[in-house]
């Protein structure tokens, strides 16, 4: 473990902006060692939100140097890694060999271990779940220093708890998982407009079946009978028979690292409704012109494309203020949060629509069946209280918040909106009692210090 250095880490979001002691490991003995240090959480590459990876005043274990490749097996696509690998590092070693990540979020700079923290979700939940259905089993360090190896059959509470867990139930040291064997790194898209939110939920639901992949972007100052206005744009894994003739030379093409770098936070007055409405345009022209093929970098993360992108919206940040609603009533339920949205005076970035199929994560985790909505917020006075009307609305809507990327979110609301917390709960009570492991996040939404639990895992009230 290298020697401990006092830093401000933040979010994604650039929030919270705290000091912490910072440590990198490089091995399992430098996480033992870290163990020695109080309490403390680990980190991946940052792009948690909001206080998912910082820990005021206590230790962050840096974990992005624990990054090797330990086996692969070229016949299952069965890969063993390090938990600092990241799925760009998985994608440039082993796309070229024919075999991709099977779950990929919007970024592909998240690391494995922070991949199972936060049971990272993408286009294709609708058919393919969250990053727990591509995981065999992980090794994990806990609090006594005992290194457990974790899945469906061993240690399965440990499992299905990690899976959204916020990293607070140990430290992930190596992940197995399976990759996708592909022919090609390209997708075959679909662009589909539409001029309001029904046309756009019936887009969603009538293409679910013949589309691998979905998302929908949506006009942020659209209103009235343009609400929810859009581009659905939906894909497929290429063929090496489908590419065109120019693309067949360079089926398993690797992406380039991004040549735009945002250099310094912008000025806050550059996000204002005149901005916003250039940028809608643009994105709108954009997205209903893709081509028929295009590379996995522009298709599923597109905004890999900049560099620190998170500095435009400026010193004060943003939160992505992500929900899920069931689908019974989700339209409506959509319809009426994204009408709150637009008539206040918290203005949106950026807002994105997706589908979910079965849940299939642990207890905290995230997807549930139904609709997810997604909205980029740049941090304004108004925007704390703005959000816990929301709060109110997702959870009377019978949903819930992503924790991954919450900012906001209180104990109360949190315990509503996740019943099985309690079920969680039991199991930190298990494998670390003394919130050895813990997080800004950790101390916010789940932190019962000195309460005793009952055997349900629930506060006592004795």
């Amino acid at each position: 473990m290298s020697d401990l250095k006092e830093e401000y880490l933040s979010g994604w979001g650039n929030i919270p902006m705290v000091r912490g002691k910072i440590a990198f490991a490089h091995d399992e003995g430098d996480v033992s060692r870290a163990l020695k240090n109080g309490s403390l959480i680990s980190r991946g590459k940052g792009r948690s939100y909001a206080d998912q990876a910082t820990n005021n005043g206590e230790l962050v274990l840096k974990m992005e140097k624990m990054n090797r490749f330990i086996s692969f097996d070229p016949g299952t696509g069965i890969l063993t890694a390090q938990a600092g690998v990241t799925l760009a590092e998985i994608i440039n070693v082993f796309a070229p060999r024919g075999w991709f990540t099977m779950i990929n979020p919007g970024t592909k700079y998240v690391t494995l271990g922070g991949a199972i923290a936060n049971d990272i979700h993408g286009k294709a939940h609708h058919a393919d779940g969250s990053f727990v259905n591509s995981v065999i089993e992980f090794t994990i360090m806990l609090a006594d220093g005992r290194v457990l190896t974790a899945s469906r059959e061993e240690n399965d509470d440990l499992f299905w708890a990690n899976f959204g867990g916020l990293g607070l139930l140990g430290a992930i040291l190596t992940v197995t998982l399976k990759l996708r064997k592909v022919e090609t790194t390209y997708f075959s898209q679909k662009a589909i407009v539409a001029r309001n939110l029904e046309e756009m939920m019936d887009a969603l639901d009538e293409t679910e079946q013949t589309y691998r992949h979905s998302v929908a972007w949506i006009d942020s100052l659209a209103k009235g009978k343009n609400l929810g206005r859009g581009v659905l744009t939906v894909g497929n894994e290429a063929r090496f028979d489908e590419l065109p003739p120019k693309l067949q030379k360079d089926p398993l093409a690797v992406g380039a690292k991004p040549k735009i770098t945002v250099p310094v936070y912008l000025p806050s007055f550059t996000l204002n409704k005149l901005t916003i409405s250039v940028l809608n345009s643009v994105l709108h022209y954009l997205q209903s012109h893709g081509k028929p093929f295009t590379h996995y970098d522009s298709f599923l993360f597109p905004l890999d494309a900049i560099n620190e992108w998170n500095k435009g919206y400026g010193k004060r940040g943003f939160i992505q203020y992500q929900f899920v609603v069931p689908e019974e009533g989700g339209r409506e339920s959509v319809r009426r949060i994204m009408k709150e949205i637009t008539e206040s005076d918290c203005k949106p970035f950026l807002n994105v629509l997706k589908k979910f199929g079965e849940a299939s994560g642990g207890p905290l985790s995230f997807p549930m069946k139904g609709y997810t909505f997604a909205i980029d917020f740049p941090i304004t006075d108004q925007l704390e209280p703005f959000t816990k009307r929301l709060d109110e609305m997702v959870l009377d809507a019978g949903g819930r918040i992503y924790l991954g990327k919450d900012a906001f979110l209180d104990m109360d609301m949190f315990r509503k909106m996740y019943p099985n917390y309690g079920e969680w709960m039991k199991v930190k009570q298990k494998y670390d009692p003394e919130w050895h492991f813990n997080s800004d996040i950790g101390r916010r939404l789940l932190h019962t210090e000195h309460i005793p639990l009952d055997d349900t895992g629930m506060k006592s009230t004795i």
